[in-house]
């Protein structure tokens, strides 16, 4: 963490191989996307995104930007010669938007000779926020997250905020409410730690959510719905969500908390509840070995299609 009164300093020419820093809290702001595509909307709303995480967190922001095709820095090559311009002018647009955002946070900025998976991973193992962003290459693409952003998010240990160029105006405006997608199958205390802390810092309502198909005995034998039935299995399940956030309404005190259960599939109650919000925060379980590191079907589902930027939180 920064100490009061300390500025960030922004190198015109960063170094290839920065020295990491590591302070107590720090925020990451990524690039996922190919390196020769001009930087747009996308780009400055993802920092400014970055710049609102690491303000409200009273932490330092780190832009990087990483590409294994990065020469030698030389502070005497023209510009124009420069094989590493269209990178410098990537971080530097970025620094300006963080800039205009929050003139008084403490900035680093990094260029990294290495593959962006690999060096995202490794900047996101000394930070506590990552922040990605899928760029929009065309209608299809930026609908999509890409292969990097589902890569570094089902492997990084820390939490992972991805906004796609669709959510662009949602996420110029941190004042949305924070929705929780919640499973009460096992504990995930992380999850609710983060989501029920963003919303604190945010001073903004939590929603919390969750979906549940209908129990089997619920359908009658013309396909039908018994609604006596379904209204017992969904008041279950709003009791089992009370007592599952009790500790945690107790905790945050000033939050504003809506408990919402919906009988449905998951992945669409959490699209269908994250309309209008600021931030959806869902979970992914933690595992150690390196062969099921992959994210859910929840997860992938919300990521690629929710309205809103996702936050993804890894837990045990």
């Amino acid at each position: 963490m920064a100490e009061p009164g300390q500025r960030g300093r922004r190198p015109a020419r960063p170094p290839a191989s920065p020295q990491a820093r590591n302070p107590s809290e720090e925020a990451e702001q990524g690039d996922e996307g190919h390196h020769h595509c001009r930087p747009g909307r996308l780009i400055r709303v993802r920092c400014r995104r970055a710049a609102d995480e690491a303000r409200l967190r009273h932490a330092r922001l780190q832009l990087l930007h990483a590409w294994p095709m990065l020469g030698p820095e030389s502070t005497e090559t023209p510009f124009d010669s420069d094989q590493n311009q269209w990178s410098h002018r990537i971080i530097d647009e970025a620094c300006t938007a963080v800039q205009e955002r929050c003139p008084d946070l403490v900035l680093d900025v990094a260029l990294a000779r290495e593959e962006p998976l690999e060096a995202l991973l490794t900047a996101a193992a000394r930070s506590d926020l990552l922040v990605l962003g899928s760029r929009a290459l065309g209608t299809l693409a930026g609908y999509f997250v890409g292969e990097l952003g589902l890569q570094v998010m089902a492997r990084a240990d820390v939490p992972t905020v991805l906004i796609r160029s669709q959510q662009a105006p949602a996420a110029e405006d941190t004042g949305g409410d924070v929705v929780l997608g919640i499973s009460l199958h096992e504990p995930c205390d992380a999850l609710a730690r983060f989501a029920f802390d963003s919303a604190a810092r945010r001073r903004v309502s939590l929603r919390a959510l969750h979906g549940r198909h209908l129990p089997a005995h619920a359908y009658n034998r013309g396909g039908g719905v018994e609604p006596y039935v379904a209204q017992l299995a969904k008041d279950d399940a709003q009791l089992e969500l009370t007592e599952a956030l009790r500790s945690w309404r107790e905790k945050f005190l000033q939050v504003r908390v809506e408990e919402c259960v919906g009988m449905e599939s998951p992945a669409p109650a959490l699209l269908h509840g994250s309309a209008g919000a600021g931030l959806l925060v869902v979970g992914r379980r933690h595992r150690h070995h390196l062969l099921s590191r992959r994210i859910g079907h929840v997860v992938h589902a919300v990521v690629h299609h929710a309205p809103c930027p996702v936050a993804v939180v890894p837990h045990e």
